[in-house]
């Protein structure tokens, strides 16, 4: 069965903010969650054309991930079986990414759509599902500065209802800022998730989303705390810094601890 959830993040940034933002917060967390033998390898990053999306950027990564599973699927995984590989097409506004795994080939299937939409997170059908999908969808808000985190993913630094920006003046962010805040966008990101393993389906399909919820809240928490170092790059600062970062990452993996977002 397949499970499909939208979470709507609500954040106090422009559109053409967060095209820059998200790459470029994207590198510097790429880095904080490498290392140890563990952690993100770029192996494509060039620009696409094609009928479907448009024209933009096309990625692929391998995630190496072995402490970033939970403990009962790495005892069932054989050794080199949790790399995962994420392909995605930004042709912003819209990005489409799709996460596969070789060693469950068509039995895991994890896709993620974003439209990134100047409003307050109200459109209810901006991906435009079909009924029966509509039907099984779930939606749920995420609110960066007010929902709760789990205590080893809180940092001050990094707390929006703390935070003020001394290039924007945006922040800190407190209870009902999506109202008074200016300006204000919304990613809609559209979650379908399918495990086919008998006796662990509903169980991973579960720490799936629930790990989804976890990374957007964290990532954007952090890609709004760190405002001050993102703003006013444009995208040929972004594309330089990926080349740099593509290369720090190969070093990086092969030495010191384990690092990023452990799951036990």
């Amino acid at each position: 069965m397949v499970i499909r959830k939208e979470f709507r993040v609500h954040l106090p940034l422009s559109v053409p903010e967060y095209q820059v933002a998200q790459l470029w917060s994207v590198a510097k967390a790429s880095k904080e969650n490498t290392g140890g033998g563990e952690g993100i390898e770029v192996i494509v990053n060039e620009p696409f054309t094609n009928e479907k999306y448009g024209s933009g950027q096309y990625t692929h990564k391998i995630y190496h991930l072995q402490s970033k599973v939970p403990a009962f699927i790495r005892l069932l995984a054989p050794k080199g079986s949790l790399e995962m590989h994420e392909k995605a097409w930004n042709a912003y506004p819209y990005c489409r990414t799709e996460i596969s795994n070789s060693y469950m080939k068509d039995n895991f299937a994890l896709i993620i759509e974003t439209m990134h939409v100047e409003d307050d997170g109200q459109q209810e059908n901006i991906h435009k599902l079909s009924p029966e999908e509509l039907a099984t969808r779930t939606v749920e808000h995420i609110d960066i500065a007010m929902d709760p985190i789990e205590e080893r993913d809180y940092k001050v630094e990094e707390d929006p209802t703390k935070f003020h920006s001394e290039k924007t003046g945006r922040g800190p962010l407190g209870e009902g800022w999506q109202k008074t805040t200016k300006p204000l966008m919304c990613a809609y990101k559209l979650v379908t998730a399918n495990f086919k393993w008998w006796g662990l389906q509903s169980r991973v399909e579960n720490f799936i989303m629930k790990s989804e919820r976890r990374l957007f809240t964290v990532f954007h928490r952090q890609l709004f705390c760190w405002i001050d170092q993102w703003y006013g790059l444009t995208m040929e600062d972004i594309r330089r810094i990926e080349d740099e970062t593509k290369k720090e990452l190969d070093k990086q993996r092969q030495e010191g601890e384990i690092r990023g977002m452990i799951t036990k």
